[in-house]
């Protein structure tokens, strides 16, 4: 890991006006992650875990403060300067797959790189490549109704990977998925880290954040902790379900 953060927030705060009210979504957020780890960002609703998400996916911008992402000050971009950075930097996946029903895994895979400007057999040679890596080069030809719940996070997982983002952002990415799948994806996720992605998760299970190597827990627009963790291993996880 270099000695610059990837991502860095500086007292950041998002206020929304709700007529004569106002919601402090994020309340002086300072925060630093750097290239290669793993963090689970968890928090109930309404702690500003997902407004944290939209700041880090450069979907929103702060109300005041200082975001930089990579050595760029995101805080201050354009609307089209935010949408690069999107397609450059970051790789999203969503706990709804968000795939395009009646497109094949690798065509679905391909999207980001149509719109990057890539050529067409540059867009395939490293489609596939992202399909291999997630497990799924031999349903390259597959639609999304052909493939289970885990196999079209796999798919999504690919479709962020593809541009070889600075950051993997997940978004409940298990909310949709059974328990045993859910390990699964997981486990692709601690795989992934391995191979050296930066992966922040976004999440309200415990036992899913516990997957990650390191916990920012959120309240009221605060960071209520921001500790190591040591990843609960699959047998650990598997018989936690069973307790529950």
């Amino acid at each position: 890991m270099s000695n610059a953060p990837l991502i860095r927030f500086k007292d950041v705060k998002k206020i929304y006006e709700m007529g004569d009210f106002q919601v402090r979504a994020l309340d002086g957020i300072n925060l630093e992650i750097f290239r290669g780890e793993y963090v689970a960002i968890m928090g109930p609703s309404g702690s500003g875990k997902s407004t944290m998400m939209n700041l880090i996916g450069c979907l929103d911008t702060p109300s005041s403060g200082i975001y930089e992402l990579n050595n760029k000050n995101v805080s201050v971009m354009t609307d089209d300067e935010l949408a690069q950075i999107r397609n450059e930097e970051i790789g999203f996946v969503f706990q709804t797959f968000n795939l395009l029903a009646r497109t094949t895994a690798i065509q679905n895979v391909e999207l980001p790189l149509v719109y990057s400007g890539t050529t067409p057999e540059d867009r395939h040679s490293r489609s596939q490549k992202a399909l291999d890596n997630v497990g799924l080069g031999q349903r390259t030809d597959s639609f999304p109704n052909q493939l289970s719940g885990g196999q079209r996070q796999r798919v999504a997982i690919a479709r962020a990977l593809v541009n070889d983002p600075s950051i993997l952002l997940a978004d409940e990415p298990t909310g949709a998925l059974d328990s045993k799948t859910s390990i699964e994806i997981m486990a692709l996720f601690e795989e992934l880290f391995q191979k050296g992605n930066t992966i922040i998760l976004v999440t309200h299970e415990e036992d899913i954040a516990r997957k990650a190597h390191r916990i920012v827990k959120l309240r009221d627009g605060k960071i209520l902790s921001d500790e190591k963790n040591i990843p609960i291993t699959e047998a650990e996880h598997l018989s936690r379900l069973e307790l529950l």
